[in-house]
């Protein structure tokens, strides 16, 4: 069988949908089957050119593809007599977002025009889908609240489980991925400068901007950090991430309001290591346990700064959450085969 999948693109922004469509890709190919990913080019701003990339993705004409899966906004709008829909997130701007005030959206008529877009498009290729996943329980919420149409949660896998062994067990808290304020790497910093002097932390991953590597640069100097924390600012090699992982004694991500378990999480779980959050972290919450799995803080400096603390207090104690993570984790029973066999029902 031949399978699309249809994502979109950033130029030189890689991140963990781009991680899905590419190990999608190759565990389709071990299935036995020819696919390939079709990545379309999306630019969010200025909110007033998204109609015209809808059109783009709407006016495409697949032929020689006997499946398709598509992913995100606005590339899930392409035609196609056999797609299927695995939803990492619709445009939150013109749904949750909106409604909060937080929103690239123009005021007025032309953003609430734009909206009512991008909401009725959504639902005509909705309807189309032979069926819809998404990849946590918060998307398939936020797909039946505004859409109104059911879905199954479909969670990714983990690409490669085999290198996050877990290792040996060290003295700093890591926290790993892109950078950029939405994941908040800077809260951890303001809240290592409230910590005990022993706690150790390594932020690692490539910025989005060169700005966002410049503000935790900033954070580091203002507070005199350097002795206590690695910047590690760069799209890392698959194993020296795998390396930072297996050996921290504890992993943070603390995303805003994120859709998705998060590979950082997840990796960090099957690795068998504590994990650190906050209460405003979105799916993430749902492999972090307070006092079970990790931690979760509340998202200010000074709670972040307590949870950092106990990291280190009890390291037998932080090891059990450890072992905690990786059985919720490993509970889920997520692999590759039953995944692509999902998607091509």
């Amino acid at each position: 069988m031949k399978v699309l999948i249809v994502n979109n693109m950033a130029p030189f922004i890689w991140g963990g949908a781009e991680e899905l469509a590419a190990h999608l890709q190759k565990n389709l190919i071990v299935a036995g089957h020819e696919a390939e990913v079709l990545r379309i080019p999306f630019q969010w701003e200025p909110a007033t050119r998204i109609p015209s990339q809808m059109l783009m993705a709407r006016s495409f004409e697949l032929w020689n593809v006997d499946r398709v899966i598509a992913l995100k906004f606005p590339a899930y709008l392409i035609r196609h007599p056999h797609k299927t829909l695995w939803l990492l997130h619709q445009y939150r701007q013109a749904y949750d977002l909106f409604d909060a005030g937080h929103t690239n959206l123009p005021e007025g008529q032309i953003g609430t025009d734009i909206q009512r877009l991008i909401q009725n498009a959504d639902n005509e290729t909705f309807a189309e889908c032979r069926r819809i996943y998404t990849n946590s329980e918060i998307t398939r919420q936020r797909l039946y609240t505004y859409n109104g149409f059911n879905a199954e949660v479909l969670l990714p896998p983990i690409n490669d489980p085999e290198i996050f062994n877990g290792g040996n067990t060290g003295s700093y808290i890591f926290a790993g991925g892109r950078v950029n304020g939405m994941k908040r790497q800077h809260l951890l910093l303001e809240a290592l400068s409230q910590c005990d002097r022993s706690v150790k932390l390594i932020i690692a991953g490539p910025p989005d901007t060169p700005d966002d590597a410049k503000t935790l640069h900033q954070v580091v100097e203002q507070h005199g950090l350097k002795d206590r924390v690695k910047l590690d600012l760069r799209f890392l090699p698959r194993q020296v991430y795998a390396d930072y992982v297996n050996g921290s004694a504890a992993v943070a991500y603390l995303p805003f309001d994120e859709d998705s378990l998060g590979y950082v999480a997840m990796e960090a779980a099957t690795a068998g290591k504590a994990l650190i959050t906050t209460t405003d972290s979105g799916g993430v919450l749902g492999l972090v346990d307070h006092k079970a799995t990790g931690w979760v803080a509340e998202p200010t400096a000074a709670s972040l700064a307590a949870v950092m603390n106990a990291v280190g207090h009890d390291r037998a104690r932080t090891k059990q959450y450890g072992i905690a993570a990786k059985e919720k984790w490993l509970g889920f029973h997520i692999n590759w085969p039953s995944t692509v066999e999902a998607l091509l029902r």
